[in-house]
């Protein structure tokens, strides 16, 4: 209990200090005097400074902070769920279900129907739209597994219907116009720096929501460690189980990816790198674990994306999946199988 007390304290303390670095780090050099002037007085010294502190970075490490907890927590919930190393929301398709129903509203709604919306209305409709396309593969998943009792069969059909998501994106891409479509795959590398303020309200909450079924399933995710039939011994209504875990994992990763684009690899690598460190397979300390760990690995992405000086920023996406990756092939060789946890 001491150790992991240390360990959490030593890693919130990191979070905090990458926190601080990616306000402090960018492509335009600001005085550490400004920056601190600007976040407690609104007044950066010059106009441009403050509008650099305030409306780009302070929101983009915001965002990093509820990406990397809400992918790494959705990553943990699905490895358990399926009791499979390498399940997750990028691998399992909710993504690409979330990007489908992105589409839908990006390149279906403005470029068929005309339909176009502004301001807050457009932010709701968009993480809605999100939040429905991640449900429907899960919502698929879970209609399967109704039926089917072997993991790793859910687990490929699962992928398959992420599979038959993007394809469906592909076509709505082929008949869009040039400017949705160029707009469309931007969004598609994965970005935090698209994020306002006024998106941050809407995101914000979304995730909080996802947060708070996330931790009224916890009993149920440690029950679910020995298997579904131990669980229903135990008295776990499995089928109610899946469901808030679903629809949790939906929240959370169709919330980050309406506005951050299908970030790939945290939500694999972060729940091992937790349990590497507290050597444990409790639900709750996992949990919490994945709230810093997936921050924090957020936040050194953001960091690492960035090129003071030239003006450049590196999809996110290449960052995580050079970041991820390694810690994958790590788990395969750990592994030799795709096996269970």
């Amino acid at each position: 209990m001491k150790k992991n007390l240390v360990i959490f304290s030593t890693l919130t303390i990191s979070l905090l200090g990458v926190f601080v670095a990616d306000l402090f780090w960018g492509s335009v050099h600001i005085p550490v005097k400004n920056i601190l002037q600007a976040l407690l007085w609104g007044n950066g010294g010059k106009e441009e400074w403050t509008l650099i502190v305030l409306d780009f970075r302070l929101p983009k490490a915001l965002t990093a902070v509820l990406a990397g907890s809400a992918l790494s927590i959705s990553g943990l919930q699905m490895q358990t769920m399926f009791r499979n190393p390498l399940a997750g929301p990028y691998t399992l398709g909710i993504s690409s279900g979330a990007s489908l129903g992105v589409a839908f509203v990006l390149l279906g709604f403005s470029s068929v129907l005309g339909f176009h919306l502004d301001g807050i209305a457009a932010n709701w409709v968009i993480v809605i739209s999100a939040w429905l396309g991640a449900g429907a593969v899960l919502l698929l998943i879970f209609l399967v597994s109704l039926r089917i009792n072997d993991i790793m069969t859910i687990l490929i059909l699962g992928i398959m219907f992420g599979s038959v998501s993007t394809a469906i994106v592909s076509v709505l891409q082929y008949f869009s116009n040039e400017v949705l479509l160029k707009s469309f795959l931007v969004w598609t590398m994965g970005s935090l720096g698209n994020v306002s303020g006024t998106h941050l309200w809407v995101l914000l909450p979304s995730v909080g929501i996802g947060l708070i079924i996330s931790l009224l399933t916890i009993k149920m995710l440690n029950l679910m460690l020995l298997g579904e039939n131990y669980a229903r011994s135990m008295g776990l209504n499995v089928n109610l189980a899946r469901f808030l875990i679903f629809f949790s994992t939906s929240i959370l990763a169709g919330s980050i990816t309406a506005f951050c684009g299908p970030i790939g690899f945290i939500g694999i690598a972060v729940p091992h790198i937790c349990r590497m460190l507290f050597k444990t397979s409790d639900q709750k300390v996992l949990l919490f674990a994945c709230i810093v760990v997936g921050a924090m690995l957020m936040l050194v992405s953001d960091l690492i994306s960035q090129i003071p000086g030239s003006g450049m920023v590196l999809p996110i996406n290449t960052v995580t999946a050079l970041l991820g990756i390694p810690v994958v092939i790590w788990i395969i060789f750990r592994n030799q199988r795709i096996s269970s946890i």
